[in-house]
């Protein structure tokens, strides 16, 4: 949206409404800062157990779909930069008891790979997405419109050539992903665990 439109934005809880500046950074940033706090409410008061319970032999546990979560987000805005991904480069593999592959994010795991993860307690795994988090929103916050064009040379390219389309990827990963982890949330604990 061009610099000079306004939007509303709207701030779930309150009835207060303002008007601000629209720039395509800010419909990114909001749009992962709410995915965020989805996920971080779906995760609130869940035990180890809960974390680790799939409903079907076949389904992801919530712990599992928040981790991947985060590590698509880390892997996509890593490509993007050219930067080393958080997992590795400040070592958040070992808070999860995982191996420092660059490509181990969820993506193509097998039933039993998932049924084999075992998540870390809800403070390790939102950490690390809150850290993904806000690393993207300062790289998000760097570019230029013109750098929405610019190509990516990895082997991802073949589907998302560009800057702005991997941020595009990034933001559906984390809104399907995050809208998954709150449908988990509700098979665990039924209705009412929001609070509005």
């Amino acid at each position: 949206m061009p610099q000079g439109k306004t939007r509303i934005k709207a701030h779930l809880g309150k009835s207060a409404q303002k008007e601000v500046p629209m720039e395509w950074k800010d419909l990114f940033i909001d749009s992962y800062d709410e995915a965020f706090k989805s996920v971080e409410r779906a995760l609130d008061g869940l035990s180890q157990k809960d974390l680790d319970l799939q409903s079907r032999p076949d389904c992801n546990s919530i712990g599992w779909t928040a981790w991947h979560l985060a590590r698509e987000l880390d892997g996509l805005i890593s490509s993007i930069t050219g930067e080393e991904q958080l997992w590795i480069k400040d070592r958040w593999h070992e808070k999860f008891n995982r191996s420092p592959d660059p490509t181990d994010s969820g993506t193509g795991h097998s039933p039993e790979q998932v049924a084999a993860f075992n998540s870390p307690d809800v403070k390790t795994l939102l950490n690390y997405y809150q850290a993904v988090l806000e690393r993207s929103k300062r790289r998000i916050t760097s570019l230029s419109g013109s750098d929405l064009s610019r190509k990516i040379d990895d082997p991802w390219a073949q589907y998302f050539p560009t800057v702005g389309s991997r941020l595009i990827v990034a933001l559906a990963e984390a809104l399907q992903h995050a809208g998954q982890v709150c449908y988990i949330r509700g098979l665990l604990k039924g209705k009412g665990w929001q609070d509005f």
